[in-house]
């Protein structure tokens, strides 16, 4: 016998059986673990914009991370192909918050641990690592976070604009700033401090600001 046909018989054409039960078995796992990842990822939310899309994304990567997972260590041939094919994905999304990272993160290594058949292993690991983010997450001091819109003309009341600001909310962070000739647009993420809105009055009462708007994102977290 040559190499080859040891290698043909050993390797090339070894796979594993999925019995429906397994395989079932398998996916409600992954939808738990996605399910419970979803949940705690909207409870523990710090940021401004809540995007419900992204979240229902985690249980979908779990799921389809676990198929993945599944015919990868049932067919070593596949599992080969399937490298190859996934190599060539590239996946260009803008991150706005490192905690999405984790996430992310987190769904693809519970469809990893349940697809291999590791199904108490991505149970209690999801729990443990669900308790710390709710841990940590409480201990932030609850804010509400805001976003707020300025439009002005002349850019010497840009620093005017900034300090009045600063001095104000608790902490914020330009988001954009966009000039289209001699008008200026700028979206802020703000903290304020005891819900002290006068701030936005002052300064609408600026000779160059057109318009302010401030809004909560409240409504998002729903």
């Amino acid at each position: 016998m040559s190499f080859q046909d040891i290698f043909k018989d050993n390797f090339l054409e070894s796979s594993a059986n999925l019995s429906a039960v397994q395989i079932a078995m398998t996916l409600v796992v992954a939808f738990i673990v996605g399910a419970f990842i979803y949940q705690i990822y909207k409870r523990s939310y710090q940021s401004v914009v809540y995007t419900k899309s992204f979240s229902m994304s985690l249980v979908m990567m779990t799921m389809i991370t676990a198929l993945v997972i599944m015919a990868v260590t049932s067919n070593v041939v596949l599992s080969l192909g399937m490298v190859g094919a996934l190599s060539i994905v590239r996946f260009r999304a803008a991150i706005k918050d490192p905690m999405d990272i984790v996430f992310m993160f987190w769904s693809i290594a519970g469809g990893l641990v349940a697809g291999a058949g590791f199904y108490t292993l991505a149970l209690i690991g999801s729990v443990v690592i669900g308790i710390i983010i709710l841990v940590f997450s409480g201990n932030i001091k609850e804010e509400t976070p805001y976003l707020f819109v300025v439009h002005f003309d002349k850019e010497e009341d840009e620093e005017k604009i900034l300090n009045k600001i600063k001095a104000t909310v608790q902490r914020y962070f330009v988001k954009s700033k966009i000039i289209d000739g001699e008008h200026i647009e700028y979206t802020l993420e703000l903290r304020i401090k005891n819900n002290e809105m006068a701030f936005v009055n002052e300064i609408k009462s600026i000779a160059s600001v057109s318009n302010a708007t401030l809004v909560s994102s409240m409504e998002f977290t729903q």
